[in-house]
Order: structure tokens, then C-alpha cells, then sequence
């Protein structure tokens, strides 16, 4: 695998059979060909395809490599759709490896002019504040045709604004000499800035590409031996090197999922926080987050898509245990990895003024405060901080008392050990299986994965209930989620091209999401019958509407009136009535609708094969009722086991 932007040797793209013939072909097609070549030399592997006209250059060029077994090609109707199976594609390949560094894989996605642009901004924001290395190639009409009202033509250059890494507006080829070298020239800065080669910070690039007429090949026109565009001929591309970015694993391969390997280590001489410290593990945190706080002897507060999530520090439903001050007021200490969005407790933990907060944010992007609180923000984890702590008792050997006026007396730890024993028998107990509800499915999921197999779960009700039930079980699978901007937008393309991404014998990808979730992006399920083969099954949760608000203030004021409830009925929870097995049957989808949750791990646990929709619904009456009986059943159990002693 070559580093971002390299190329071969001189005269290697002579022999490339993708170039054969170009300097026969009209000067848009030998552009397209020869930046077509130049991603799959830089580590390009797939390209979603949504088809058009004045894209077809970039068109006849992928479908070339495709044949070629240059890349995958993915073709798409919808833009949108498309912009999220790319996403879903980058996050679910694993990491390219450059001199021992690992840097996110950049996918390719490519559309037509006009709307068809702006039909990519929602997966473009996701991928910008999730650090995803989309490469957006949009085809334009050329200069000239700007502002005139010609068909399908608006200001394109510049559309996504401040979402993109880099973005370059570049005019239609002509002909002249040294064209094709100035635009794989663009094309290297991009990818480099895609995967963050020199910032740290990968995300969404954008190459405007104009295209004058003609935009299709002509046929050879007689024997002889075709030639390769003679600017191409010996143009070196620069080598991107990387600066220091988390290593690779020794045996990183293409196809390991969820590779995110969080915040590096490095040796930065900041002391060890010598408070009573707990680790926050946001999405993307990695593995080093659960290992900080193993070392250090410090409770982790983990969400599911963090990576961080297990070990014996793993606090169980740790929204709900928050809720217990009598353990939280003892925090002095919050140490943040990756990106914490989920919780409001989290959230109130991370405000309060008498906490100091370390963020460990690596790269040039934003760091995570919304609290505005934050006293320290370092680009690495210090190396130190992973020694473990000299000189200490085994915490299981100590009992829950009070912990003493010493910040590094184990039994801080001890307690929050205690307090995650008894939320975990009560999340327990009210999810065994005997209620069909959110929760009891979502444990249910779990308890049907495997440790490498991979878990894509929806924004809204599906991913809190997940935090709840994690740690509940044994094994819990790898998982993925679109938090950069915790939209419901896209999930279904993205489970899909992680689903894609991942594809190998004995690993299975699923889904968990709501129904809005799913009908939102119904149109992923649209595939054509040349496209690659996909395992994905989607448990659909279906309580006939948005019952995330009721959990939320409207949902109070829903409870206050009959009034206030028709209301919230209406504008917050919007029932649907939507026949999710005729709509299935409409794509060519297998449904099946599952009664109960037992009926449910009984469907998880057969074989299946393409794409699979397992319905399960649940009613939406009762789930703010539920929620805050569980979460007063929770802290009293957690009171009882920290402070009362048992």
C-alpha cells in the first residue's frame, strides 16, 4: 500500500492498461482516467457512484477500474444514501498503514452536477465532525456556463463551506500541456488532508471538477499499439509521510473493523492526576481509554461506540449511577478520551466547578468541552499515566466503605465497582427477556454478537439503551455509530458499507435502530442487482414514533394534560402507521416480523443471508414511565451498595 498521493516509478503508468489510449480521447475523459488511476495508486479501494450525466468522464473511468480490479465500485441512485454508504465503507474498512502509522482508508464518492451535490451535505457534516476521509468528486459545468441559467448549473465550488478539509474548484480540461499533471497535483494535497497525513485531523475533501463536452470516450479508430497520456508518462506525485499518529497493530490487515485506535501515547512530562479521578471514554476513544483506567485504578464511564467499553472498571449503566451524588461528589478528577455526547450526566459531571477536566484530544481539530471547563487539553495520553499504580491493595480485597481523605485511597474505585455491581443487577433483572421493550432488545442484540462481529447502532433511543445494557454480558461485539453529529440521517447506507466493509466468513454485521431511523433512510436499502454482495441484518425497534422526547422535558409536559399529550403526539412523537414488511417487500428485502424478545434471539442466532430486516415492536406508552422507574430503582440499589454498605 503506498502512502497517501505516492506514485509508481517513472514509466509505470505506461504499462496500466487503464490508461491504454487516452491521448486519443477527448481532454475531460483523459482527465477522469488519469485521477481515476491516481486514487487507486494512493489507496482508493472503493468509490460510491451516484450516476448522471456530466459526471459520466468519472463514470466510464471507475467502471475501467472496476473491471480491472483496481477498486469497488458502489453504484447508488440516491446521493444522499450514497454520501452515507461511503461513510459506513471508511469506518467499517479498518486503516491503511503508512510507515508503521495507521491513518483512517479515504472512500470516493462521486455525483453529477446540481442538487445532486447538495444532497451530500448531510453525510459530509457527519464525516466532518466524525473525522471520516470522504473524497467528494462532484462534476460541474464549466466556467463559462456559471450564472447563465444553463441547465443543472449553481455555485458548487466552495458549497460545503467550513465541513471540508480542502477544497479546490478546478476548470475544465482543455487539452493544454501540463494539465493532467497540476490536477493529480490537487488530487495529492487532498488525499493527504483526507486522511490527516500532516494534521492529525482526517475528514471530507472536495474537488469540484468541471467538464466540457464531449464527456464520452471515442471507440479506437485503428490497429496499432496504444499509448498512455504522454503527460503522465514519468509525473512523480508527492509522498505524504504522516506525523505521529497512533501505531498500527503488527497485524493490521485490510478489513479489520473499527481499527480506531484513539488517542496516542507519548511521552509528555504531565503529571498523573492524584485526585479521585474517574475516565470519561466518548465515541472514538479507543482502547487506550479502558487501559488508562486499568493502570491508574480510576472507574471508566465508556460509551458504546467509544471502544474503550469493558474491562472490570466498566461502570454499568453509568448514566444512572451518576444520578447517585453521594458517589459523584467525590469526583476531583475527569480525564476525557474521544468525543462524550450521549449523557446529560456526563455532561454535568464535566461542568461542574470544582472538577478539573483533562481532555486528551490528538490532532489539529476542535477538542471536546462543551462544558467550556476543561483546565488541561493534551495531544496524547502520557506515557506515565499507563504505569501502574505502584505500592496499592487489590481493589476486590477491599470493602465499600467511605473512602478516606486521600485522593488515591483504592477504594475510590472499590466503591464505583460496588455501585456498577448493583445497577448491573437491576439493568439485569428488568432486561431478562420477559418485557419486549428498547432495552431487553438491545441486550438481546448483544447477547447474539460475537466479539469481533459488528454492531451499527442508530442515534436516539437504540444507542442509550445500548449504553445501559453494556457490560451486562460477557462479549459484547465491536460498534460503530454516526456521532459526529448524532443524527438519524444515513444509518441504514452506513450499516450497509460497514456491512460491505467487513464482509468476511464467521463475522456477522448488524443493526440496531429505531423506526424513524429506518424509514428515514429506506432508500439504502435500494441496491441494484450488479452491486457487491452484502450479510447485514437490521433489528428494527418499532414503537410508532419518536419516543426519545418523551423522555425529554416535552415528554413531561406531554404527561401534565390531555391537551399538552395530543400535542406532543403530534409534533414530537409523530405516529406513522408505516407497513415496514410491505415496504420491505417493495425493495426486495427479507422481513420478518418477531414477537417476542425470546422469539428474537431465536431469529438472531439462525443463519441469514443479504440483507434481512428483523422487526420487533414495542410500545411507546409506557417508556417514560419505565425510564424513570429503572433509573429510581437503580440509584436506590446503588445508595444501599456504596453508602449504606451491604
Amino acid at each position: 500500500m503506498s502512502a497517501p498521493g505516492a506514485a509508481p516509478h517513472d514509466g509505470a503508468t505506461a504499462l496500466d492498461p487503464l490508461l491504454d489510449g487516452l491521448d486519443a480521447q477527448p481532454p475531460a475523459v483523459r482527465s477522469a482516467f488519469a485521477l481515476v488511476h491516481r486514487l487507486a495508486l494512493a489507496g482508493v479501494a472503493d468509490v460510491v457512484l451516484a450516476p448522471g450525466s456530466r459526471s459520466a468522464p468519472l463514470a466510464y473511468a471507475l467502471a475501467a477500474a472496476s473491471d480491472l480490479g483496481h477498486l469497488t465500485l458502489h453504484v447508488r441512485v440516491d446521493e444522499r444514501a450514497a454520501g452515507f454508504l461511503a461513510v459506513g465503507l471508511s469506518r467499517g474498512a479498518g486503516q491503511v498503514v503508512h510507515g508503521g502509522v495507521a491513518l483512517p482508508r479515504p472512500v470516493a464518492v462521486v455525483t453529477t452536477s446540481g442538487t445532486a451535490v447538495a444532497n451530500l451535505h448531510p453525510a459530509v457534516l457527519e464525516a466532518h465532525h466524525a473525522g471520516v476521509p470522504l473524497v467528494l468528486l462532484t462534476a460541474d459545468r464549466p466556467h463559462e456556463l456559471r450564472g447563465t441559467g444553463a441547465n443543472q448549473t449553481t455555485h458548487q465550488a466552495g458549497i460545503f463551506g467550513a465541513a471540508v478539509r480542502f477544497a479546490a474548484d478546478v476548470p475544465a480540461p482543455d487539452g493544454r500541456p501540463g494539465e493532467v499533471r497540476d490536477l493529480l497535483a490537487v488530487a495529492t494535497r487532498a488525499l493527504a488532508e483526507a486522511v490527516g497525513a500532516r494534521s492529525g485531523h482526517p475528514g471530507p475533501v472536495h474537488l469540484d471538477l468541471a467538464y466540457r463536452e464531449p464527456l464520452v470516450p471515442v471507440a479506437a479508430t485503428g490497429p496499432g499499439t496504444p499509448a498512455a497520456v504522454p503527460d503522465l508518462l514519468g509525473v512523480r506525485s508527492a509522498v505524504v509521510l504522516p506525523a505521529a499518529a497512533p501505531p498500527a497493530p503488527s497485524d493490521a490487515q485490510r478489513g479489520d473493523v473499527a481499527a480506531h485506535l484513539g488517542a496516542p501515547v507519548a511521552p509528555v512530562a504531565v503529571p498523573v492526576p492524584d485526585g479521585r479521578t474517574v475516565v470519561v471514554a466518548g465515541d472514538g476513544a479507543g482502547r487506550v481509554a479502558r487501559d488508562l483506567a486499568e493502570a491508574r485504578g480510576w472507574p471508566l464511564l465508556a460509551e458504546p461506540s467509544s471502544g474503550s467499553a469493558g474491562g472490570p472498571n466498566l461502570v454499568v449503566a453509568h448514566a444512572l449511577v451518576l444520578g447517585v451524588d453521594e458517589l459523584v461528589a467525590g469526583a476531583e478528577h475527569v480525564v476525557v478520551l474521544g468525543r462524550p455526547t450521549l449523557s446529560r450526566p456526563v455532561q454535568r459531571l464535566l461542568g461542574r466547578p470544582d472538577v478539573e477536566v483533562s481532555v486528551v484530544a490528538p490532532g489539529a481539530g476542535p477538542w471536546p468541552d462543551a462544558a467550556r471547563n476543561a483546565s488541561t487539553v493534551l495531544t496524547a495520553v502520557p506515557a506515565r499515566w499507563l504505569d501502574p499504580r505502584p505500592g496499592t491493595p487489590d481493589p476486590s480485597e477491599l470493602a465499600p466503605g467511605p473512602t478516606p481523605g486521600h485522593a488515591t485511597d483504592p477504594r475510590w474505585l472499590v466503591r464505583w465497582r460496588a455501585a456498577s455491581a448493583a445497577a448491573a443487577e437491576v439493568v439485569a433483572a428488568a432486561t431478562d427477556g420477559s418485557l419486549t421493550d428498547g432495552p431487553s432488545v438491545a441486550r438481546a442484540v448483544v447477547g447474539g454478537c460475537g466479539p469481533d462481529d459488528l454492531l451499527v447502532v442508530g442515534s436516539s433511543n437504540p444507542v442509550r439503551d445500548l449504553a445501559l445494557v453494556l457490560g451486562l454480558d460477557a462479549d459484547f461485539p465491536r460498534v460503530l455509530a454516526n456521532r459526529g453529529l448524532a443524527g438519524i440521517d444515513g444509518t441504514v447506507s452506513t450499516a450497509l458499507g460497514a456491512a460491505v466493509a467487513t464482509g468476511r466468513p464467521h463475522r456477522r454485521t448488524r443493526a440496531l435502530l429505531g423506526d424513524l431511523t429506518f424509514l428515514h433512510d429506506a432508500g439504502g436499502l435500494l441496491r441494484g442487482p450488479h452491486e457487491p454482495h452484502v450479510d447485514l441484518q437490521l433489528v428494527v425497534v418499532n414503537d410508532d414514533g419518536g419516543s426519545i422526547f418523551a423522555g425529554l422535558e416535552p415528554g413531561g409536559l406531554g404527561a401534565t394534560s390531555a391537551a399538552a399529550g395530543r400535542t406532543f403526539e403530534r409534533v414530537f412523537a409523530t405516529p406513522h402507521g408505516a407497513n415496514l414488511a410491505q415496504l420491505c417487500a417493495g425493495y426486495g428485502v427479507d422481513h420478518q416480523l418477531v414477537q417476542d424478545v425470546p422469539s428474537l434471539r431465536h431469529a438472531l442466532a439462525a443463519p441469514s443471508h443479504g440483507v434481512q430486516v428483523l422487526e420487533v415492536r414495542v410500545s411507546r406508552a409506557e417508556r417514560r414511565e419505565a425510564g424513570l422507574r429503572l433509573g429510581k430503582r437503580v440509584r436506590d440499589a446503588v445508595r444501599e451498595a456504596v453508602v449504606a454498605g451491604r
